[in-house]
């Protein structure tokens, strides 16, 4: 579990982000109902010590209206805009709500994350001050091997960590999965971060991690039917999506702008089938002889 003062932290935010203005009074009274005062007010001086202390950490200004002696969040859209801050901020809640209520560990449940998160502040350590990672790794397929890496980001993806940056031993930007690597530490090697480098734009036009730079983006068009239509209008298969065409209750187009890559093809294959891919062909032939494999493989079971 986190600290207490980060707990703090997270339950003045939250408070302040639910309630939208609240005078110091009442935000001390509350703190004193809840199970970080246990009973006792917030001293005045703790408050603003929290305020320096979460504009430091999540870059979140909390002000006073001396109209009314009221604090707010001006800037509640940008903080809810910001996936990093967010995420941060999401995890820490929920952390602390666990800690709040002992009673609901066992009706809280969680995805298995396999391993690698220990490894994770070496990491941003490592990117902090631009040295080279060392570390041991063992891929699914094939012999262990030690590596050497520029780390230049971080992206989680199923469950796992990956960091991307530039390979020494390939002399190429490679993603490398937390949860294979056997050991890692960083050195004393400094290297320079390319101005190019944006992490956003590098995984602009692909589903998940795999790159590859030889592929262009294509417009894909994907059609939807029933209730995957409300899935993919909820939670977006991509950044790039647009809904061009409705049919009410019955189907709805999406149209994306993404490279053809074995991750896009299982992603659409794990939406069934009320999903049907309309363009272009090359991904339709791709998702058929997926499809006709599958049948084989079901119908030689059947026989046996």
């Amino acid at each position: 579990m986190i600290s207490k003062t980060f707990n703090r932290y997270i339950w003045l935010l939250n408070t302040l982000l639910q309630r939208k203005r609240m005078t110091f009074e009442e935000i001390s009274n509350k703190w004193s109902n809840s199970f970080l005062g246990e009973g006792s007010p917030l001293a005045l001086r703790t408050f603003h010590a929290h305020r320096e202390a979460i504009a430091e950490l999540f870059g979140v200004e909390i002000k006073c209206d001396t109209s009314t002696y009221e604090y707010y969040i001006p800037s509640t859209e940008s903080l809810r805009n910001d996936k990093t801050r967010q995420w941060l901020l999401n995890s820490f809640t929920l952390s602390n709500m666990i800690e709040s209520g002992h009673n609901m560990k066992e009706r809280i449940l969680f995805e298995d994350i396999p391993q690698g998160t220990e490894y994770l502040q070496t990491v941003i350590e490592a990117m902090q001050e631009n040295v080279e990672l060392q570390m041991d790794y063992q891929p699914y397929y094939g012999h262990r091997a030690t590596y050497h890496m520029h780390p230049y980001a971080m992206k989680v993806y199923h469950q796992r960590w990956y960091v991307v940056g530039l390979l020494k031993e390939k002399n190429a930007i490679r993603n490398i999965a937390l949860d294979r690597v056997l050991e890692m530490e960083t050195t004393k090697t400094p290297f320079l971060f390319p101005d190019d480098f944006d992490a956003e734009t590098y995984y602009a036009n692909t589903v998940g991690i795999f790159i590859n730079e030889q592929l262009q983006p294509q417009k894909i068009l994907l059609r939807a039917y029933g209730i995957q239509v409300e899935y993919i209008r909820s939670v977006p298969l991509h950044s790039s999506q647009k809904e061009i065409t409705t049919k009410y209750q019955v189907y709805s187009d999406f149209q994306y702008k993404l490279c053809l890559t074995p991750e896009l093809t299982s992603q659409l294959l794990a939406m069934g089938e009320n999903v049907e891919v309309l363009e272009p062909q090359e991904l339709r032939e791709t998702l058929y002889n997926r499809i006709k494999k599958m049948q084989e493989r079901y119908m030689e079971n059947v026989k046996r």
